[in-house]
């Protein structure tokens, strides 16, 4: 396995051109995050994502964990290196400064977090997990449970898991069967079974603290009586510090096809007598709070399909620089690199293009929510967010379902190779095949799009994304010279497909309701190939921009130019065929 390199100039390009960055750093209370503080922490953290995360990878790919009674044991190597990340203040860079945090817009913190997922990413996923858990106590825990549990949190001294997942019970939480039994002293006593429990138990911090879904005694039924429990490993003593075992325990490690180094535990409450948990906000309101959560793994999981997609490129990338096979179709030199070759530099072109595509979507979403929780004005932070929340389901699922696709092209390009477990191009698209399911499938995410999001405001965000596309095409066919305004038109006709595409389910809804759901993945697919021919568009007049004005650096622009023209041309296309497989193919599958 190759070493991995941060690419911290495309993503500092990202920052300031796409995602908004310098325009963040005029808000109040994100002024820190100037440039010179931006480069400086890429900086830090790519040194230590790439220095101590990246070689414990493969690593923890053959070592896995193990269970020693209701103990688990993570790879070698790994506990150090949580400590020393959290030493480091990784754990809270975006998490509010009361609590201990850094505070820092997640527009910058989200590219930190893009290098530890591309360098280890099961060992991304707790920080990841205990990040959205803070999300959560932020939004509904009460000021005693705050004062107790966020500051340890935020430092990584205990970790944060979330409980949905039941045997009976998968992404219809509906049938969840846990409960929750309340007690004199205002605690609860839980009881029942989780599965697929990230990080449920591990040795990496002092302490776990659990947020599980169940029900109450005179619970409704149905997702209306799910309520959110604070559940920890251990009960903490008057001094903070961690005390007596609660009556929880992992039962059991689930062997997987992919991200071994990650324990996911099936967790059993309350088989001696009752978990020791506390309600977070209102009873019966517990799923609505999840969300929260939810929504910030959502995007965090879409962050991992960019960060693999990044990792499995640069492993193809120097491997088809090295392995020499075959004569240039040109000179007719013999035994030069792959890399001379017209269908793998198609390949890795491809990778790249679409990794770029999906990671200015990520940033775009992350400065979008720093706009919902930072704009003065109140009408245009609920627009932000608005924006925000229809673009997390595009992101999660197009980034996953892109990550797929592109580390299995890494394995293409190493030829049998690939197929060898020892050069590690495997383990990628092995880590990458469980993003498209876990935190809700791209299914889930499609219908989320759809009832959610798309239907809840009648098309009123998505025809501000019509609009601002439409904007940045008008810049395109206004530019000079043929190969800008041909960009243009064809992210023009794709633009015209979304269109057609959103307003036939608008209508069709009622009467064609099976096909419309039928057709619900195939048009979050064409809302992803478009928005991100969108985002790689904006990257060219910005690179064109740079080359105007006499950059000292044109290579990298010509590269992002070069890019935009390759999604252009291989990506965008696609969105006529989709728009086809949405009006039509959905009645097809019917019955």
């Amino acid at each position: 396995m190759t070493d991995y390199r941060p690419p911290i100039a495309e993503m500092r390009f990202i920052q300031d051109e796409l995602a908004g960055l310098p325009e963040l750093a005029r808000l109040p209370g994100l002024e820190d995050a100037t440039p010179d503080l931006a480069d400086a922490i890429l900086e830090e953290a790519g040194k230590f994502s790439a220095e101590v995360l990246a070689p414990l990878n493969r690593r923890g790919d053959v070592e896995g964990c193990r269970l020693e009674g209701d103990r688990v044991h993570t790879p070698t190597g790994w506990k150090d290196a949580y400590a020393a990340f959290c030493a480091a203040g990784w754990n809270g860079i975006t998490s509010p400064t009361h609590c201990g945090g850094q505070g820092l817009p997640d527009t910058l913190g989200i590219a930190v977090k893009e290098m530890v997922c591309a360098a280890n990413l099961s060992f991304s996923l707790a920080p990841l997990l205990t990040a959205g858990a803070v999300e959560a106590l932020l939004t509904c825990a009460s000021d005693a449970l705050k004062a107790v549990y966020l500051d340890k949190m935020v430092a990584g001294t205990w970790t944060g898991t979330m409980n949905l997942t039941e045997p009976q019970a998968g992404s219809d939480l509906a049938l969840i069967r846990s409960r929750a039994e309340p007690q004199p002293d205002g605690s609860y006593r839980i009881f029942g079974q989780k599965i697929f429990i990230t990080y449920g138990e591990h040795e990496l911090a002092e302490n776990i603290i659990h947020l599980v879904l169940a029900r109450l005694p005179d619970a409704p039924p149905g997702v209306k009586g799910i309520s959110l429990f604070l559940v920890p490993k251990y009960l903490p003593r008057p001094d903070g510090s961690p005390g007596e075992r609660n009556d929880l325990r992992c039962v059991s490690l689930e062997h997987k096809l992919g991200i071994h180094a990650s324990p996911t535990c099936v967790m059993a409450y309350g088989d001696q007598g009752g978990a020791v948990g506390y309600l977070l906000g209102e009873a019966n309101r517990g799923l609505e709070y999840m969300f929260v959560m939810m929504n910030a793994a959502r995007l965090g999981v879409g962050l991992q399909g960019v960060a693999l997609g990044e990792r499995a490129y640069q492993q193809a990338h120097a491997y088809a620089h090295e392995r020499r096979q075959g004569r240039d179709a040109v000179s007719g030199e013999a035994l030069v690199c792959i890399a001379r070759h017209p269908d793998v530099r198609r390949m890795l072109l491809l990778m790249q293009a679409r990794v770029e595509a999906c990671r200015a979507l990520t940033y775009y979403t992350a400065n979008l929510l720093d706009q919902a929780h930072h704009l003065p004005e109140p009408g245009a932070r609920r627009t932000a967010l608005y924006m925000a929340e229809f673009m997390i389901p595009l992101v999660k699922a197009g980034s996953t379902e892109m990550a797929i696709d592109v580390t299995s092209l890494g394995i293409q390009i190493h030829g049998g190779m690939g197929f060898i477990e020892e050069t590690g191009a495997a383990q990628h698209w092995r880590d990458a095949r469980i993003t498209t399911i876990y935190e809700g499938t791209t299914g889930i995410q499609a219908n989320d799009l759809l009832f959610r999001k798309l239907l809840r405001d009648t098309g009123a965000t998505a025809k501000i994304f019509f609009k601002e596309i439409s904007q940045t095409i008008a810049q395109l066919k206004a530019s000079p010279g043929p190969e800008l305004p041909r960009l243009g038109q064809r992210l023009e006709k794709a633009l015209g497909a979304w269109m057609q595409a959103t307003e036939w389910l608008g209508t069709h809804l009622r009467e064609q309701l099976p096909a419309v759901l039928a057709s619900a993945v195939p048009y979050l697919t064409l809302a992803v190939t478009v928005c991100g021919g969108w985002q790689m568009a904006r990257s060219a007049l910005a690179a064109t921009r740079h080359l105007d004005q006499g950059s000292p650096n044109p290579d990298f622009y010509r590269t992002r130019l070069q890019l935009a023209q390759i999604y252009a041309t291989h990506q965008l296309p696609q969105a006529i065929g989709l728009l086809e497989t949405v009006v039509d193919g959905g009645r097809f599958v019917e019955g």
